[in-house]
């Protein structure tokens, strides 16, 4: 199996930590790729694409591009969340499943449920790139960790990268509004889903992924305290409840006449 790993608004492939790291190795059989969205990352010099379907079309050329053939499994955050779903539902016979992670969709969710209004102001400035790196940094750690230890290294590398390759403030507002405008069909894609959240994102509230459960009719598994930035507060969490609904359809695969 070949697993896409997609992070959300103006994060890229580093901000997985070692994420990434951890679950291929607890899923060894499978390849697994952290991809880019464009206008971050390896394609910083790219601008964002004003919507998901177009940033779904983006990968697709992208992963053709360097060889690596569908279906895949795809785990996403947020944004790219969004842009999992409607693969998903645009292109079915390219998605094997999806792990959707803390998101929320404007056809399930109010708009003070996708982004809580506390944090517009925040948001805003950080999407302006106002001040010096290492207070952007320190503010979206704040905004989107709860873990109360370890953090300094994370710290540390979200501040290099911010200094190697600065997402542009044009292309922090393009993904902001790529986002905002995304609306998700009411009907359930074909491919299997699992939705994540966290009881206590202070960024998306956790009913935008209640929301999701329900109308698509998929398993959704709720983590006690971690922040938005799930797999960073607790990775093991993360992959074991994949490797868990993983289990499932391989037993309800085998189950069928």
């Amino acid at each position: 199996m070949t697993w896409i790993l997609l992070r959300g608004l103006t994060r890229e492939t580093a901000h997985w930590g070692g994420f990434a790291d951890d679950f291929r190795q607890a899923l060894p059989a499978g390849q697994v790729l952290a991809l880019d969205l464009p206008g971050n990352g390896e394609f910083l010099q790219r601008a964002s694409l004003l919507s998901v379907g177009s940033t779904v079309d983006f990968c697709r050329a992208e992963l053709a591009g360097r060889g690596i053939a569908p279906p895949y499994f795809v785990l996403a955050m947020s944004l790219g969340a969004m842009v999992a779903a409607d693969w998903a539902c645009r292109y079915p016979q390219d998605i094997a499943g999806c792990v959707l992670v803390n998101t929320s969709f404007r056809a399930f969710s109010p708009f003070y449920r996708r982004l809580r209004p506390g944090n517009y102001r925040a948001l805003l400035r950080l999407a302006l790139a106002g001040g010096a790196p290492g207070d952007i940094e320190a503010a979206v750690l704040r905004l989107t960790s709860h873990r109360t230890a370890g953090l300094d290294s994370t710290l540390a590398t979200w501040i290099d990268t911010r200094l190697r390759r600065p997402v542009s403030a044009a292309n922090a507002l393009r993904q902001l509004l790529s986002a905002a405008r995304y609306r998700a069909r009411l009907e359930p894609p074909e491919p299997p889903l699992l939705v994540l959240c966290s009881r206590r994102d202070g960024l998306v509230h956790p009913d935008c992924s209640r929301a999701i459960a329900a109308r698509w009719r998929c398993p959704l598994a709720v983590h006690p305290w971690a922040g938005h930035d799930l797999p960073l507060d607790d990775p093991d969490w993360v992959i074991g409840q994949v490797r868990h609904w993983l289990g499932a359809r391989h037993k309800n695969d085998i189950a069928r006449p």
